[in-house]
């Protein structure tokens, strides 16, 4: 994967998990780590790789 298509991932995953985290808290947790952060992060980036693929599937339509 190139560094400009993670850099479009890594943006969209990242305002998709700010719709989520409702304080700092939520985004930084403890020393030891959150799981529901860890998870709404890995959810965040599994649906922004979803959402490049759909642009890529239309894009190729054209």
């Amino acid at each position: 994967m190139d560094e400009g298509r993670k850099r479009v991932i890594g943006s969209v995953a990242a305002i998709l998990a700010s719709l989520h985290i409702q304080s700092a808290d939520d985004l930084f947790g403890t020393p030891q780590g959150s799981p529901r952060t860890d998870k709404l992060i890995s959810a965040s980036v599994q649906w922004a790789v979803q959402i490049m693929k759909k642009i890529d599937t239309v894009l190729a339509k054209d």
